[in-house]
């Protein structure tokens, strides 16, 4: 029997881990957050003081990444990590990961795994286009560079955090030259893909748009 697939992509900050989640418990099917599992692997490597230029050590790691998504929380090792990897130093390095063609592929079958029964929402940036080209429905996020830096900031404040906005936003734009631009899986919607921009849109809004797309497409 055919696995359900709704795929969510878009760079970081439109939103679209919030509205994979909301989908999951919309319609009762499995969570990939492949964005998670990058900044895992790029946790991993500080944790284990691995270079980045140490390729046999990244596909290693890669290859047999103890990553769990259980209640919400992401787990390495059974540690619970979710916070640990949402810092700007782990996203950073995610990045460098993510664009090295060996990494992505150690880790693309680890990604395919998780196309289970009855389904799956599928949140990262290459969901529709490499990982599950296969699926149903995909759907892509945009919002600003600035919009994204502002959600950001908030969010840093809201755990205490201090944050430079222009900073921010310079982190962001150089991310999403360097996300589009690499040579694997470079960060573009699929051909298929409904373009969603956020900017201007809360999180209600942006799950009532893609409910609606699901009851047109009989999901």
């Amino acid at each position: 029997m055919t696995v359900k697939i709704i795929a969510v992509d878009g760079p970081s900050g439109v939103g679209k881990g919030t509205l994979a989640q909301l989908l999951c418990q919309h319609t009762g099917f499995h969570f990939l957050d492949s964005g998670a599992i990058y900044r895992t692997l790029a946790y991993g490597v500080v944790e284990k003081g691995i270079e980045l230029y140490d390729l046999p050590g990244l596909v290693a790691l890669a290859e047999k990444l103890p990553v769990v998504f259980a209640d919400g929380k992401v787990l390495f090792e059974t540690k619970d990590i979710s916070r640990l990897i949402r810092t700007e130093e782990v996203a950073a390095i995610a990045s460098q990961v993510a664009a090295i063609p060996e990494v992505r592929a150690a880790l693309l079958q680890r990604q395919k795994d998780f196309a289970q029964q009855p389904g799956l929402v599928a949140d990262g940036r290459d969901m529709g286009t490499v990982v599950f080209p296969q699926a149903q429905l995909k759907l892509f996020l945009t919002a600003s560079a600035e919009v994204r830096a502002e959600r950001r900031v908030n969010q840093l404040k809201n755990q205490g955090v201090t944050a430079n906005m222009h900073q921010i936003t310079q982190d962001i734009i150089e991310r999403d030259e360097r996300d589009r631009n690499r040579a694997v899986a470079p960060l573009i919607p699929a051909d298929d893909a409904i373009v969603i921009d956020t900017s201007q849109l809360n999180i209600d809004q942006v799950l009532d748009k893609a409910k609606e797309i699901l009851y047109k497409r009989g999901m």
